[in-house]
């Protein structure tokens, strides 16, 4: 059930109320990525490096972590964590291929926290660059719906040792996919979409396609403010693209056709995509394969004229596509007789075929569905575009850990800028 907020109260109207979020979070889905050691740190224990530009700099950093006041170590489902005696109330959330996640209280903010260690990330060249790229990126974040980096530490106190580390998060209690098959109200999508779209104009004004947005990768807290999750798969705007990114449903028609070079809009697609379940409880496109879920898009979509086939660089997905029949395109007033005629507005704009014809982020926005939440000085930029320069260079295992190892040392906690408002209502 959702919950009105009480009157007088200019926020969220409204906050979740589920049994499914008396259990923790999926945190796995985001928080994916064995056994230090901890000795004294001083400045001799800390290597130089040319390309680094030298450790110097960053001595003062280090023996900061020193001083401490120590480590504890605690065993997380069969997995060994350290972590300073900041971090407590240490509560597993989830694991996956790329790392394990747990909740705890940071006793300095009083705040509750979701912690990620990393699994192995210097097994190999790919895990490396990979850790080093999440990291790079969750440091880059600031706004409030998009998930940012809050505290990077590692137990080890020396270079050589290291070869693990922790990424510190803000905690969100749920996802939106643990809450998709409740009825979603009209100014319930409105406000958490205007929420994505704001999250996502900040993304791509910092040069970055997320690529992977589904229902899990949208974290929701109680008062359903809401974030963007996980960029294992972002790329840089200019980053040659391949087309097994985004989860099928949500998958844009040019990733299946493999555009290498789609542009943002790829997000808004996935965005129309998830709007579209919450104004009915189910997924629009739940293609069985790549090419089922083709053939589910032009369902709806309608045949695409020969403009579009022009565009497109894969003769072998151009044949197919002329082979199939010709279909028009539904009215999408009808596959949603229910809902708001502006909602339908705003779909039809986000679910376009031609990239070119598609909505972004920016336009999305200035769509009158949003009008009863819309406030232009939070649709804000990123101040600077991601430099992902690095992540085009070949580098051994080796440098990608003196960058990241550089990067820890270095870290300075940014204030955080979300909201404090409060609903006064609870799960």
């Amino acid at each position: 059930m959702w919950r009105r907020r009480e009157e007088g109260q200019k926020t969220c109207p409204f906050t979740l109320a589920t049994a499914e979020t008396e259990k923790e979070s999926r945190w796995s889905l985001f928080y994916q990525r064995r056994r230090p050691h901890s000795r004294a740190l001083t400045p001799e224990t800390l290597p130089y490096s040319s390309t680094l530009g030298g450790w110097h700099s960053h001595t003062r950093r280090a023996m900061n972590i020193a001083r401490r006041r120590g480590f504890y170590r605690q065993e997380v489902n069969n997995t060994l964590w350290e972590l300073p005696r900041r971090y407590t109330s240490l509560h597993p959330l989830g694991s996956g291929a790329y790392g394990s996640v747990c909740s705890a209280i940071d006793k300095k903010t009083g705040e509750k926290v979701a912690i990620k260690k990393l699994c192995r990330p210097f097994q190999s060249e790919i895990f490396a660059k990979r850790a080093y790229r999440e990291l790079m990126l969750l440091k880059h974040m600031q706004h409030e719906n998009v998930i940012g980096l809050l505290d990077v530490f590692t137990s080890t106190a020396s270079y050589q040792g290291f070869q693990d580390f922790y990424l510190v998060m803000p905690y969100m209690r749920t996802d939106l996919q643990k809450i998709m098959g409740h009825e979603f109200s009209d100014e319930k999508i409105q406000y958490l979409v205007y929420q994505m779209l704001k999250g996502l104009k900040y993304i791509h004004s910092a040069g970055i396609i997320h690529r992977d947005l589904k229902p899990s990768n949208l974290a929701v807290n109680e008062d359903c403010q809401l974030k963007i999750l996980d960029f294992g798969l972002a790329r840089h705007a200019d980053a040659e693209m391949t087309g097994y990114v985004v989860t099928r449903w949500y998958r844009a028609p040019e990733v299946i056709l493999n555009w290498m070079h789609y542009n943002q809009t790829v997000d808004i697609w996935s965005i129309g995509c998830i709007m579209a379940e919450m104004l009915t409880g189910k997924t629009l496109f739940k293609g069985k394969d790549y090419l089922d879920q083709l053939t589910q898009i032009l369902k709806v979509t309608g045949h695409p004229g020969e403009d579009f086939l022009e565009k497109l660089e894969d003769k072998a997905a151009k044949s197919y596509i002329k082979s199939l029949p010709k279909i028009p395109k539904k009215d999408l007033s009808v596959l949603f007789p229910k809902a708001n005629p502006q909602a339908v507005d705003l779909l039809d704009k986000m679910l376009q075929l031609d990239v070119e014809k598609r909505l972004t982020a920016t336009e999305a926005l200035a769509h009158p569905f949003f009008d009863q939440f819309r406030d232009v000085e939070e649709e804000t930029e990123a101040q600077q575009s991601y430099d992902d320069s690095l992540e085009h260079e070949k580098l051994s295992i080796d440098e990608w850990k003196k960058l990241i190892y550089k990067e820890i040392l270095s870290f300075s906690p940014i204030a955080r800028k979300d909201s404090k408002k409060q609903s006064g209502m609870s799960l």
